[in-house]
């Protein structure tokens, strides 16, 4: 009897946690059905359910993503401990109060994905918390009181930090939206996410209605909250931007950009349209292009989820996921980008929104193998459908290595508006721009070029002037040297004319105009050429830069023949620097030496040039020697008499010092109306520090000289220490690949098809 009591009880107890267990999903599933009954489906942006089922199935079966997952774990699961902050916002970039909200959003949306992978209600306890304080918060702050921004927000100095708050933090309420109840999902909504949209939009249309990674953010902002709320008005402002009749058109703000003017688009699919080329080159350069795919990629993976009607995916022919691949191929052999216009330097496909631009392209894209390769390399994964996708890619052993070849890619909405060209072979990567203006984070640097080896530079694009989020470098924000000196033209591996900037170093003039392509040829291993012209950027005068990487196959590495044609209208001074890193070792001319260095100019950049040393060249050729990383680097440059060759060092007039102080040797002709800079840049030797020998440290070039030069057609004769003579000629007027041309060099008829020829003479 006993017996049977005791089993009555056990029956019992299993029935009531049966039925509480029953309660429990039926509340849940009331929860979900008011959602769905709203036009809800949750989560929806970046996971979705299928997804989240997937993942959970997989769980200790893909070792990227369970790594990723683990990692991620053990991050926000230290943040639950520490507690929640809040803080009232008073700081710049790099300040407490700044790097606090932005963590609090990265670790907002890495909480909510936790809750939906694991299950683990107290995730969503702790987004729930962290959100609730900024709806009571929000409503109670005025516009940052930091003043610096042309559009200030709340939480943060500017508009655009608060959109990425509402970019991430938009992901974590999807994640958390059937778990929480209907009054609080009407607070979080009325209190915080409904005005910040508005503020964002409506309350900084200067911010909102442009076509610049700044509102690119802005838009998709408001565009992921409406799709978590469903709601439609808002979505549209994202997507199409503000009515502007109540703005004023053409308005200038003190960033260089511009609100809408008459006939532009606005809004995140203007932003797919102008910026990107066909070819998937953004224009601002590849660091602001890292960090606008996160914003392009995240809302178009949303869209795609919840709106696949849209397409968007497909939107003007797939170019964000061309984009993908553009700046994977717009990084060194390091993954680092080449900091074109306005870049930091060691930024690369390791940073967070490249790991995101990778999956959502690998997943969306077709599943290119070469992708698996870099996500291998990266070492993690989006905890989501695309991570997952991924992961099971690398496991499936699918990865391909990613082939990074010479290619040119064009800038412009329609592809028309010049380009950046990269000539690779074997460890020498050669970037040569010739390219638009880049909106207001261009550089004024037409025809500019740099040069890596095996991923370090060599001849080096100086960047940005500007220490990201470093409290005690102004805030950590462009510093006043990045209009001084990084944005001028002497700042650049390119021809400066009468000490003056291209297009006089104003965004107005200079966005009107860009560089054109004349030629890039890369499928010849012995000679791969990028030349294109320069017309507008100093009235009166024309630029034309030709660039060969020429392997001659006597010597371990390729070498650059760099031609630079200058006409002009009028006599002029130019100016070619050459930014090498590393240690002088030799020349072939004399120079002398300042006892007090001084500046090289009073303005354009060159006010913060020490010139150290002084030569002067005769006819010929002028050698320039150095070591760097115990590698040997020659310039080989013709001279006529009276040129100069100055040896400078950045650094004049820097008192603070926010400037590098890194040297250039400069090649100075005065007087001169039409002019041709010809030089030969090498990598020759090596030395080792360990055995003390160095090997192959000069130059194998013995001699370079023009040969032939006018409006049709220049030609250059190469002689190496072995004694081979070789002749390169460039059509100057005729770019046609199947045109034949006949010139006659030193009583001898040289005879070729297309636009260049490179023949050996002995």
């Amino acid at each position: 009897m006993r017996e049977l009591k005791k089993n009555i009880f056990r029956v019992l107890i299993i029935a009531l946690v049966v039925l509480v267990s029953s309660c429990k999903e039926q509340a849940n599933n009331v929860q979900a059905e008011e959602a769905l009954q709203n036009g809800q489906e949750h989560p929806s942006l970046i996971l979705t359910k299928k997804g989240v089922k997937a993942i959970r199935l997989q769980l200790g079966k893909l070792p990227i993503f369970d790594k990723s997952l683990a990692a991620v774990k053990a991050e926000i699961d230290a943040e639950i401990t520490t507690g929640i902050d809040v803080p009232i916002p008073k700081d710049l970039s790099g300040g407490y109060t700044h790097e606090k909200h932005k963590k609090n959003f990265l670790v907002l949306q890495k909480a909510g994905v936790l809750f939906q992978i694991l299950e683990d209600e107290k995730y969503a306890v702790y987004v729930r918390d962290m959100l609730m304080a900024y709806a009571k918060l929000y409503p109670t702050l005025p516009v940052h009181p930091q003043t610096r921004s042309y559009a200030r927000g709340k939480l943060f100095w500017q508009c655009l930090n608060d959109s990425n708050w509402l970019v991430y933090t938009s992901q974590a309420y999807d994640c958390i939206y059937n778990w929480l109840k209907e009054e609080e999902r009407a607070t979080l909504e009325n209190d915080l996410f409904i005005p910040f949209a508005n503020f964002i939009s409506e309350g900084n249309p200067q911010f909102f209605n442009r076509v610049h990674n700044h509102s690119t953010w802005g838009n998709v902002a408001v565009g992921m909250i409406a799709l978590v709320m469903d709601n439609d008005e808002l979505l549209q402002k994202a997507l199409y931007g503000l009515k502007t009749d109540n703005l004023t058109e053409g308005m200038k703000d003190n960033d260089g950009g511009f609100i809408k003017v008459e006939g532009q688009k606005v809004g995140f699919l203007a932003n797919v349209e102008e910026p990107f080329s066909p070819d998937g080159y953004y224009t601002e350069g590849p660091y602001y292009q890292r960090y606008a795919m996160y914003p392009f990629l995240i809302f178009a993976e949303a869209l795609n989820n919840v709106k696949p009607e849209l397409k968007i995916f497909e939107y003007k022919e797939g170019v964000l996921l061309k984009a993908v691949d553009a700046l994977i191929n717009l990084s060194d052999k390091d993954g680092e980008f080449f900091p074109l216009n306005d870049g930091q330097k060691g930024m690369s496909y390791y940073s967070r929104e490249l790991v995101t631009a990778v999956d959502i392209a690998y997943h969306f894209g077709g599943n290119n193998p070469e992708l698996l390769s870099i996500a291998q390399k990266q070492d993690r994964v989006l905890l989501d459908d695309a991570g997952l996708s991924v992961a099971m890619g690398i496991k499936e052993g699918k990865a391909m290595p990613f082939a990074k070849k010479s290619i040119e890619f064009r800038d412009g909405p329609n592809g028309d508006q010049g380009a950046v060209g990269i000539l690779r072979q074997g460890d020498l990567e050669l970037v040569f721009k010739y390219a638009a203006q880049g909106l207001s984070h261009g550089h004024y640097d037409k025809l500019s070029f740099s040069l890596y080896e095996d991923g370090y530079e060599v001849i080096q694009d100086y960047g940005l002037a500007r220490f990201v989020n470093i409290e005690q470098k102004g805030g950590g924000n462009y510093l006043k040297e990045n209009k001084t000196w990084a944005k001028q033209t002497i700042a650049h591996n390119t021809v400066t004319q009468n000490e003056t900037s291209h297009f006089k170093g104003k965004y107005e003039i200079g966005s009107k105009h860009h560089s054109e392509k004349y030629i890039f040829s890369s499928d010849n291993d012995t000679v791969q050429v990028a030349s294109a012209k320069e017309l507008n950027a100093y009235p009166g005068t024309g630029l034309h830069r030709t660039m060969a990487l020429i392997h001659d196959q006597d010597y371990d590495n390729p070498y650059i023949l760099d031609v630079m044609k200058v006409t002009s209208k009028t006599a002029n001074q130019y100016d070619v620097p050459f930014y090498y890193l590393g240690q002088l070792m030799q020349t072939n001319f004399e120079y002398q030496a300042l006892k007090e260095p001084v500046p090289l100019g009073a303005n354009n950049g060159y006010q913060h040039l020490y010139k150290e040393a002084l030569g002067v060249a005769k006819e010929g050729n002028a050698k320039f020697n150095w070591l760097l990383n115990n590698k040997f680097y020659s310039i080989t440059s013709v001279t006529s008499n009276g040129d100069e060759l100055i040896l400078a060092r950045i650094g004049a007039n820097d008192p603070e010092y926010n400037l590098r102080r890194e040297p250039t040797f400069i090649i100075r002709k005065k007087n001169a109306k039409d002019v041709v800079f010809v030089s030969i840049i090498e990598s020759h030797g090596n030395y080792s520090p360990v055995s003390e020998f160095a090997i192959n440290a000069y130059s194998q070039i013995k001699n370079i000289e023009v040969v032939y030069d006018d409006a049709n057609y220049t030609a250059i004769q190469i002689e190496t220490e072995k004694g081979k003579k070789s002749l390169f000629v460039v059509s100057n007027t005729n770019n046609i690949k199947t045109e034949n041309h006949k010139l006659t060099i030193n009583n001898k008829d040289v005879v070729w098809s297309g636009p260049y020829c490179l023949k050996l003479l002995n």
